[in-house]
């Protein structure tokens, strides 16, 4: 079996509508499914999955594809990754396939902190790594730990790294641009090296903390680089991935420590902050992990700061967010600690009694109020309606409502008629702000139809192969270079595999990008589901047509330049027919 034949039974194995399922919610609306795209920043359901094509395509954002590209473009890995992952839910052994790995103009970089990580690796498991190790001991991070999260050690030797990396002919130019060397010195100098991951596992930077007396800052992280993008990394986000999907949630702690602790006593769908602001970025990145988010940041102010900042945002992407309560009247207030003191059993049974975003904000906003200040109460009343105005279940709102009343001693009727205000008026600004749909400006350029037909002609080949046949009898030449080559890798598809669908078609152009591009554009387009035969036709007497005005326009030019007469006649009858025959 070759590898197309293996990625194939792979793909015909992998329900795409059970697959996407496990990603996103999707709802059933006639034969298709429909979900809130991924791929853009988004809350409408956009994207469009066919069981019946096994294909998907987001009517917003125009992303499209089979169960390999949804793969591939949701977790940012390559194509080979993706075989096996389709590969062992499809129960298909891969270990034989061989594709050709995708070379990107930053694998040079990669490298040069591969062989860091390694530097720093043997570092830590040398004789000059005992200080460090029995540091670490006392932060109750072992042998084990150590190793699963690739912690290692930079030396006090200022030229260790950098010297090495020279001798790899890496240039110092390169070492200063990644982070790796400053002035002809190593970045990271006796600090223990916490390596810092892309989404996809490779790394692209390091964070080196100080483990002994040191008046130096705490933490010394990698500067921005092109690889490394602080704002779009999110601490052990390629190992969280698999875990939050299986375990339906994900925690968000803050600093590293919190998630290396949690990941030891079983909670290995953890990612870590590295500070307590969120970028859009990376709420997006937590949004594809899951729709359940518990958030256990630190039980100081910062920390409770940040809780309500990000748990805000978190909402309004549409998330259900949970906050994990770090008693703020311990010492111990982050994750870390708390385990270290407490054990296991206390911190899972925070998991347990987690409160609803929607009632941490309305304790956040209690708090410091003077009940006895007229104005304070009324601005605290307000606060909670508002919240209350945002949450969907009406029996939560009937019961915060109550409890409001009793709390401050008012009619449950005064704060019902507040909320029904504040819904009322939020009915208002959402009609405000909807935005109007816009007319698309009808293009009136004939191109545009010739075009059409050649996208509508290839999507009728990927289709139905009594299309493929049509086309070569017809021996149609299509307007481009680029629509002429993938209409002839559609018919060699069909001639050598016998068949030809969307889906597995798809796979088939995954080295082959320009092709691939093209290719996504038209699946995109929204053509009738059946192939009709005469619109085919139809669209085979445009191309023509095309072809032939083409062909007079070039006749003409060339009769202008013609001094023969006998040649320019005979030119001049050419066009003659063209034209007889292009009207007939």
């Amino acid at each position: 079996m070759n590898n197309q034949d293996l990625v194939n039974e792979i793909r015909q194995k992998i329900d795409i509508v059970d697959l996407i399922s496990e990603y996103i919610p999707l709802v059933q609306k006639g034969k298709n499914y429909f979900g809130v795209c991924p791929f853009h920043n988004d809350t409408n359901p956009s994207m469009s999955v066919s069981r019946e094509k096994q294909i998907y395509k987001c009517f917003s954002c125009g992303a499209s594809g089979n169960a390999f590209n949804f793969i591939m473009d949701y977790d940012h890995i390559e194509f080979k990754e993706a075989i096996k992952v389709l590969g062992e839910k499809a129960g298909v052994e891969v270990s034989g396939i061989s594709v050709a790995p995708k070379v990107t103009k930053y694998d040079k970089y990669y490298e040069m902190y591969d062989l860091a990580h390694k530097y720093y690796q043997n570092n830590i498991n040398s004789k000059e790594g005992l200080k460090a190790k029995k540091y670490l001991e006392a932060r109750h991070i072992d042998e084990d730990l150590i190793k699963e999260f690739g912690i290692g050690l930079s030396l006090d030797n200022m030229n260790a790294l950098t010297t090495i990396l020279l001798n790899k002919d890496y240039s110092i130019k390169e070492l200063d641009q990644l982070g790796l060397s400053s002035n002809n010195h190593d970045t990271y100098i006796n600090r223990i090296m916490f390596p810092l991951h892309d989404i996809s596992g490779k790394i692209v930077g390091f964070s080196g903390r100080i483990y002994d007396d040191s008046n130096l800052n705490k933490y010394l992280n990698t500067k921005e680089t092109v690889i490394f993008k602080k704002g779009e990394c999110l601490y052990n986000y390629h190992i969280a991935r698999d875990h939050a999907r299986k375990l339906k949630f994900v925690i968000i702690v803050e600093g590293f420590m919190d998630a290396i602790r949690l990941s030891q006593i079983g909670y290995k769908n953890v990612i870590a902050l590295m500070g307590t602001a969120m970028t859009s970025e990376q709420m997006q990145l937590v949004k594809k992990l899951s729709t359940n988010v518990y958030l256990s940041l630190d039980g100081d102010n910062p920390g409770q700061n940040a809780t309500l900042t990000i748990g805000e945002e978190l909402s309004k992407l549409g998330l259900d967010v949970k906050v994990i309560g770090m008693p703020t009247e311990k010492k111990e207030h982050d994750p870390d600690e708390f385990i270290i003191k407490y054990g296991k059993d206390k911190y899972i049974a925070l998991i347990e009694s987690a409160l609803n975003y929607s009632d941490f904000k309305i304790n956040f906003l209690k708090k410091g109020v003077n009940f006895n200040s007229d104005l304070e109460l009324s601005k605290y009343i307000n606060s909670v309606i508002k919240e209350v105005s945002v949450i969907k279940d009406e029996i939560r709102r009937e019961i915060i409502l109550k409890k409001l009343a009793i709390e401050t001693n008012l009619s449950y009727n005064t704060l019902e008629k507040r909320l029904n205000e504040y819904l009322e008026f939020q009915n208002v600004v959402a009609k405000e702000e909807t935005p109007k749909p816009v007319e698309k400006e009808k293009k009136t350029n004939k191109s545009n139809k010739y075009e059409k037909a050649a996208y509508a002609l290839i999507y009728g080949m990927v289709n139905d192969p009594w299309v493929i046949r049509k086309f070569e009898k017809e021996n149609v030449r299509l307007m481009t270079q680029e629509l002429r080559y993938l209409a002839s890798e559609i018919s060699y598809y069909y001639r050598k595999y016998g068949t030809i669908n969307m889906a597995d078609f798809y796979t088939y152009l995954t080295d082959k990008e320009e092709l691939l591009v093209v290719y996504n554009f038209i699946i995109s387009l929204d053509y009738e589901e059946e192939v009709n035969v005469k619109a085919i036709e139809d669209y085979i007497s445009v191309i023509r047509e095309y072809n032939v005005r083409q062909e007079i326009k070039r006749l003409s030019d060339l009769v202008k330049k013609e001094n023969d007469p006998i040649e320019k006649a005979k030119i001049a009858e050419r066009i003659r027919l063209l034209r007889i025959g292009e009207w007939n």
